[in-house]
């Protein structure tokens, strides 16, 4: 009897609530016409923060979504630009987040028209040094003060990583030797049942391989130290790892399960979700292998934290029928259709 009352109190009780995030990366080109979109989806499935990847506008080139919308009086020149871009991505596509909490990583893009990490960490240095990643980072040490562009925080039972590889150099020794830090701070903590590690360009050897670290000798070397250390974590301790990166301009899933990777049972889950409004690649023969491979697409994934630690992700798109009426008039047709027709490798 008092077993039966004990599992009916139980069942009566409300489930525990699962945690939910979105993350995605390169929102060049047309991201300020993307972002939003995917800011009110992550709205309605209730995910508790959002996490960009890296490349936030082009650099390079004027972003579409600034030279071509309708609302522009005169025509944008490259000083304007190079003084208005992270200000108007800041604007467009992270205020239309709210109060979900925006996670921001650096791409390649961020180091164009000569800006450094220390001007891309004076410009979001609201973002690097939020009160989250600052609680952390002085729990970790409280001596360290100092705002960096690799960073991380721990929520629902999974330790989020960021780490940077932006330019060649990386992973340099500092932030290595952080990682490991983390790493094994992770591995004796109980609360942290998961790693996800998130970087802008996927680590090496993927099915990716041909725009990810593998692009450079240094971090080709460093990113093989990094999986290796990461598939020891698992083995020593059973904890679960996935892997999140954007860089190239599409969706792809189980980038990690290569050959050579299965044979040695070295496979780690990962994804690459380039999808946030950047010019769309082609996909690369390595997708033939993936589990899912997508291009022309824009969106998300939302990963959905189990009790047991296990992630499960779902890929949300969005399309240019969520274009509600007024980003329709102040972007223009023009801008619409190069957004959803164009922006594509051909």
């Amino acid at each position: 009897m008092i077993r039966t009352l004990i599992a009916l109190l139980l069942l009566s009780l409300p489930a525990v609530a699962q945690l939910k995030f979105a993350v995605s990366g390169d929102s060049r080109n047309c991201g300020s016409v993307v972002m939003p979109l995917i800011a009110a989806d992550v709205q309605k499935q209730s995910a508790e923060f959002y996490w960009h990847l890296g490349d936030l506008r082009a650099m390079s080139d004027f972003d579409q979504d600034m030279s071509m919308r309708a609302d522009r009086t005169k025509r944008l020149s490259i000083n304007e630009y190079a003084n208005t871009a992270w200000q108007d991505f800041i604007n467009n596509q992270i205020h239309p987040f709210g109060d979900i909490p925006f996670y921001i990583g650096l791409g390649n893009h961020e180091m164009g028209l000569g800006r450094t990490r220390a001007d891309f960490i004076a410009q979001f240095a609201d973002w690097l040094s939020s009160p989250t990643l600052r609680r952390q980072r002085l729990l970790d040490d409280p001596r360290d003060h100092k705002v960096k562009t690799w960073y991380h925080w721990i929520q629902g039972g999974v330790d989020f990583i960021y780490l940077d590889n932006a330019t060649s150099d990386q992973f340099e020794r500092a932030q290595m030797s952080w990682f490991t830090r983390t790493l094994k701070s992770a591995e004796s903590n109980p609360a942290v049942k998961t790693v996800v590690l998130g970087t802008h360009a996927a680590l090496p050897d993927s099915l990716a391989s041909a725009h990810s670290m593998n692009d450079t000798p240094q971090q080709t070397d460093s990113g093989r130290r990094v999986y290796n250390q990461l598939i020891e974590f698992r083995q020593k301790t059973g904890k679960r790892v996935y892997l999140l990166a954007s860089h190239s301009h599409y969706l792809m899933a189980n980038i990690f399960n290569t050959e050579e990777n299965r044979a040695k049972n070295t496979v780690l889950p990962g994804w690459i979700v380039g999808t946030a409004g950047a010019y769309r690649y082609r996909l690369p023969e390595g997708a033939k292998q993936a589990d899912m491979a997508q291009t022309n697409v824009y969106g998300y994934l939302l990963g959905t934290v189990q009790t047991n630690g296990e992630i499960k992700f779902d890929f949300r798109e969005v399309k240019e029928s969520d274009v509600p009426p007024d980003a329709r008039a102040k972007y223009g047709q023009e801008l619409m259709n190069y957004c959803f027709q164009e922006n594509r490798d051909k």
